[in-house]
């Protein structure tokens, strides 16, 4: 369902809580190495900013323990690249502490002016926020005039700031951010009515993290392309070779139900009809084509006849829908697959067809092959992105007001002053 997003609501003079995914990658030195994310929830926190309004944001960061402040997981390099990026369009961007535990973090919630951006520390540095905990919820709570959830990559979870809070909030208003709704727009609406013949792209190392999303499409589309390391689990059902190659044989059974489920529901199930093999996956080693992996070989992408025949089935495609790499990307020149079905999807695109990445892997490639201002949608969320996709209904979405719901204005509500 549609939700009403953060420009639909006044926010002039008010304290907006914006729960962000600012989970970002990072080298040894702390350096963030790709800033997707935060550019990705600029476009919400200007709409706050712009019209009158000020930013509470808050995001998690790796994996703390939730014992308190780790500096290996600290915001702060979110907080300086924030302060880039927002340039004069905030007065300030502040880093604090817990406004649950933080006596100073919460005198500089209470006094926030418009304009200006204050971000919480790490919230997996607090034990409540992985918990779901209502009281912790309910200290954040005490912030805000209005909720904005613009976390999809975290909003598959059930963490305090996802959904305790959001029922905290109430009657004040709790909405999506626009990245949230693009997202929601793109891999909830537009894939629940698709235009045809639509298409699923599939791959990655392991069939078992696709089987739901593979359970789910069958029947909703018209193809689904295999590549990655889980098609040789498909092959070797199939009674082809696969030599050395990744394979979960404990789901050769299960593989094969797939591929019986698929016939049944009238989706073709494409598989890869050659592989670019190595003898080991590093940079450097023996290198062939072949129609069937040899003994002792690996198959590490797929081959040029098998890119070829998924540049047809994509040519074909209204709506393309990939998650997962075609092979070995990292390693050259095992990224020569993946390379091939961006750029195909960026050709569709470019040709009236509907393409949406999701995947952290898929995002890199898209970004690495040079296509991703091309494509209409690239996911920031990862497991929530191949959970939309395996038909689930996440909780954290049930607070937000829906899209032809009525919302508390905000001179009904009255300002928490008494902090």
């Amino acid at each position: 369902m549609a939700k009403q997003t953060i420009d639909q609501i006044d926010v002039k003079g008010r304290r907006v809580f914006v729960r962000a995914d600012f989970n970002v990658p990072q080298d040894a030195n702390g350096r963030i190495t790709d800033d997707r994310r935060i550019h990705s929830t600029l476009p919400t926190i200007r709409s706050v900013l712009s019209r009158g309004g000020s930013v509470v944001a808050a995001s998690h960061l790796g994996r703390p323990a939730g014992n308190g402040h780790e500096t290996t997981y600290s915001l702060a390099p979110v907080a300086q690249r924030l302060r880039e990026l927002l340039g004069s369009d905030a007065i300030s961007v502040r880093l604090v502490g817990s406004l649950a535990t933080d006596v100073d973090a919460a005198a500089a919630a209470a006094v926030l002016r418009p304009g200006e951006v204050l971000l919480l520390e790490n919230l997996r540095f607090e034990n409540g926020e992985k918990k779901g905990d209502a009281a912790y919820a309910a200290k954040l709570a005490a912030y805000a005039d209005a909720y904005c959830n613009d976390a999809f990559g975290a909003s598959h979870r059930n963490d305090a700031s996802m959904l305790a809070l959001p029922n905290a909030m109430k009657p004040r208003p709790c909405v999506a951010g626009l990245l949230l709704a693009k997202e929601l727009q793109f891999l909830g609406e537009t894939i629940g009515n698709p235009p045809r013949p639509f298409v699923a792209v599939l791959g990655g190392a392991k069939v078992s993290d696709k089987l739901p999303a593979l359970r789910h499409l069958i029947g909703r589309v018209d193809a689904i392309l295999v590549g990655g390391a889980m098609a040789y689990t498909f092959l070797l059902a199939a009674g082809q070779s696969v030599g050395r190659s990744l394979v979960q044989r404990d789901l050769v059974k299960e593989a094969q139900s797939i591929v019986d489920l698929a016939q049944s529901k009238s989706t073709r199930l494409v598989l890869p009809v050659d592989h670019v093999c190595g003898e080991s996956l590093v940079e450097g080693t023996a290198v062939q084509t072949c129609s069937e992996v040899p003994e002792d070989w690996m198959g590490l992408d797929i081959g040029p006849a098998t890119e070829a025949a998924f540049t047809q089935e994509i040519k074909r495609a209204r709506l393309v829908v990939w998650n997962g790499p075609m092979g070995a990307f990292e390693v050259p020149p095992f990224d020569h697959g993946t390379i091939a079905i961006a750029k195909a999807l960026a050709q569709a695109t470019r040709d009236g067809c509907v393409t949406i990445a999701g995947g952290g892997d898929t995002a890199a490639a898209v970004e690495v092959a040079g296509v991703a201002e091309v494509f209409t949608h690239i996911s920031t969320g990862g497991g929530a992105s191949l959970e939309m996709l395996e038909g689930k209904v996440f909780d954290s979405l049930e607070p937000l007001v829906a899209s032809d719901e009525s919302t508390p204005t905000m001179q009904k509500l009255a300002r928490r002053n008494e902090l």
